[in-house]
């Protein structure tokens, strides 16, 4: 019997994926498309809730990201060596539905609404980030100036007014 070459990625996928995101205490989850972490091309479901934080980190140089949005929307902020904030972007379906970023660039993604679904392509193989990959000024997960810090990159992504004090990184 010949082998199936087609690998369909559904709306039951996308749902448990979503579904996944919001019961994790991280708000996120991926669907790895590809199928070991030693592919050359990393493809993947990333998908987001309000409230995720995602460190701000940056990539080799020769390791470049594409996003593409799927459902929601997502503001991507890069930012210099001390954390200021030089561009943002925001991501929606039937808008800006995709970016590209070079390497070495200081980056974060931040979730606007529910159920945010990006698909993401980036070369591989797959090398968790360490220390040196995460911005020195930008505090861990789960602490309470990572939770105001992206409060103030959500309201910078939206162009709103910053609300309180200013972060150094804002």
């Amino acid at each position: 019997m010949p082998q199936p070459r087609l690998r369909l990625f559904d709306a039951a996928a996308l749902k448990q994926t979503l579904a996944d995101a919001s019961a994790s205490p991280r708000r996120r989850a991926n669907l790895n498309v590809h199928k070991t972490l030693e592919d050359p091309i990393q493809r993947m479901l990333n998908v987001f809730q309000p409230g995720t934080y995602v460190r701000p980190h940056r990539h080799e140089p020769h390791r470049f990201e594409l996003f593409l949005i799927l459902e929601g929307r997502a503001g991507l902020l890069t930012f210099d060596d001390g954390g200021a904030v030089l561009e943002t972007a925001v991501l929606k379906p039937g808008a800006a539905w995709a970016v590209e970023l070079p390497g070495f660039i200081w980056h974060t993604v931040v979730s606007l609404a529910n159920d945010t679904a990006l698909f993401e392509v980036k070369p591989g193989p797959y090398a968790p980030l360490t220390d040196r990959d995460f911005a020195p000024w930008a505090p861990s997960e789960n602490g309470p100036e990572a939770t105001a810090l992206l409060e103030v990159w959500r309201r910078r992504v939206e162009g709103l007014p910053s609300a309180g004090r200013r972060s150094p990184a804002s």
